[in-house]
């Protein structure tokens, strides 16, 4: 096992294993023949050592001043930029102009944060490898019908094939975290615009897991169900028994009795 040592800065948990690393830098397939590449947190580079290796056109975006220090010293080609920034805020939304992917050892903390972001990205991100607890990695990952299934789940899946990719133990992070790890992989699918108002459908999807042991009729309630649509035999059933396909249908189905 080869390890790097890392500077703490900001009680980040730095990966310190370099075979981890390159095996996490190795699982960005340049979906759709991307060549940039937006690394969210980049720290001390350890991650960003294996991907300059490759044909990417790098964009590092790290939030603490003394590591972006450390990256610009590091880092003198041209083909990586550096920017001092947080990738939550949405001035940086049109930081690259053209179809990216992203990849990260995402901070535990704004790992669902970054997810939220990246959907309203969608068209322009079209792959995404992310290290983060593995509880939340598993969530995103989680077929219906799973008790982890929830709403990152549906809404993630409407646009992006998920691929739960391989555990990583805490012994590989300096300082070693309180849980384990979990890397997955995004790939953007055809899906570029849902049959229905995709507005009312993240509310809907929403609404529905926020009373996850309820049936949808009773979680729906507070977005006014009319009586034809109460019939609907889908309100049988609790949240995490429907896929994105019946989620789309429900959406389409309530726009339609608001209109009766």
């Amino acid at each position: 096992m080869r390890k790097v040592r890392a500077k703490k800065h900001l009680g980040q948990h730095f990966l310190t294993d370099l075979q981890v690393a390159e095996r996490i830098a190795g699982s960005l397939s340049g979906h759709r023949q991307i060549k940039k590449v937006l690394e969210i947190g980049p720290g001390m580079g350890v991650l960003t050592d294996f991907l300059a290796r490759q044909d990417w056109e790098l964009y590092l975006i790290e939030i603490d001043e003394e590591a972006v220090d450390y990256l610009l010293s590091k880092y003198a080609d041209p083909a990586i930029k550096v920017i001092k920034g947080d990738f939550l805020d949405r001035r940086f939304r049109t930081l690259i102009d053209e179809p990216y992917a992203i990849i990260g050892n995402f901070p535990y903390n704004i790992s669902s944060q970054i997810f939220f972001r990246v959907l309203e990205e969608r068209q322009q991100v079209t792959e995404i490898v992310g290290m983060l607890q593995k509880e939340v990695a598993e969530r995103i990952a989680a077929k219906k019908g799973s008790k982890t299934y929830g709403i990152l789940s549906v809404l993630l899946q409407a646009y992006y094939e998920v691929s739960y990719l391989f555990d990583v133990p805490p012994e590989v992070f300096d300082p070693p975290p309180k849980v384990n790890s979990g890397v997955i992989q995004l790939k953007r699918n055809d899906t570029y615009q849902l049959d229905c108002d995709e507005k009312l459908f993240f509310r809907l999807v929403k609404q529905a897991f926020n009373t996850r042991r309820k049936t949808l009729r009773n979680a729906l309630k507070p977005m006014g169900l009319s009586d034809a649509f109460k019939n609907e035999p889908l309100l049988d059933l609790r949240a995490e028994q429907l896929g994105v396909a019946e989620f789309v249908y429900l959406t389409r189905q309530l726009e339609i009795s608001w209109k009766e």
